[in-house]
C-alpha cells in the first residue's frame, strides 16, 4: 500500500511539473494563438497518456482530443485586480482536508461581468479564479460546475504584473477541473461571484449535459 501511495504521489508531482512547464512556455510565447495550440496539444497528451490523468480508462479508449474551441483574441484581457468585499469559503477535500479560500479582489470583464479573485490561505498560497458561464450544463456547452481560468498553485498561470496590479485572463485557456472527468476527484467550483450571465464559447468545452 505504501509503495502504491508513493507512486501515485510521484505521478501527481510529475503531472504538476509538466503543467508548470507548459504554462511557462505559454507565457513566453509571442503569439497567444500559437501558445493556445501548444496548450491544446500538451493537454491532450497529458490527458491521454499520463498516469495521473483524470480520464477514466473507458474514456481513454475512445479519446480523440479534448473539445477545445478555436482561439478568439476577443476573449483575452489584462485587467486590474480591484478591491472587493472581504469574504471566504472552506472547501473539504478527501486528501488535503479543508482548504480555505479568501476573496482578495475582483476583475471586471468588459461587456461580460465580474469575477472574484480568491487566494488559498493554506500552505503554499496561490490565486484561484474559476468561472461558470451561461453555457454551463447545456449539451455541447461548458462543464456545469464551471471551469478554471487561474489556479497558480497548480501551475495554471497566464501572467500578472505586480507593479501595475494587473492579471492576464484569457478565456481561451479555460479548462475543466478533474472532477469533470472522474467523480472521485473533489474540486472547488465557481462561487456566486464567479458566475457570469453571458455565454463564453471559448476554452475547453464539455460534450455532455453536466450537473
Amino acid at each position: 500500500m505504501t509503495n502504491t501511495l508513493a507512486r501515485t504521489a510521484v505521478e501527481v508531482v510529475d503531472w504538476r511539473r509538466r503543467v508548470f512547464a507548459l504554462y511557462a512556455a505559454v507565457r513566453l510565447s509571442d503569439s497567444p494563438e500559437d501558445a493556445h495550440e501548444l496548450w491544446r496539444i500538451e493537454r491532450d497528451e497529458l490527458m491521454l497518456h499520463h498516469p495521473a490523468t483524470p480520464l477514466l480508462a473507458e474514456d481513454r479508449s475512445a479519446f480523440e482530443g479534448l473539445p477545445i474551441a478555436s482561439y478568439d483574441p476577443e476573449w483575452r484581457f489584462e485587467l486590474p485586480v480591484l478591491p472587493a468585499d472581504p469574504g471566504g469559503f472552506d472547501f473539504a477535500t478527501g486528501t488535503d482536508g479543508v482548504v480555505p479560500f479568501e476573496r482578495v479582489g475582483r476583475v471586471e470583464i468588459p461587456d461580460a461581468g465580474s469575477l472574484d479573485v480568491w487566494r488559498l490561505t493554506s500552505y503554499g498560497g496561490g490565486l484561484f479564479i474559476p468561472v461558470r458561464d451561461a453555457l454551463a450544463g447545456r449539451p455541447g456547452g461548458t462543464y456545469g460546475g464551471g471551469r478554471y481560468l487561474v489556479d497558480t498553485i497548480k501551475g495554471a498561470d497566464l501572467g500578472s504584473d505586480a507593479e501595475r496590479g494587473t492579471i492576464v485572463l484569457d478565456f481561451n485557456f479555460a479548462y475543466n477541473p478533474s472532477c469533470a472527468y472522474d467523480p472521485a476527484w473533489a474540486c472547488p467550483l465557481a462561487q456566486p461571484g464567479n458566475v457570469m450571465a453571458v455565454p463564453i464559447p471559448v476554452g475547453e468545452m464539455y460534450g455532455v449535459d453536466s450537473a
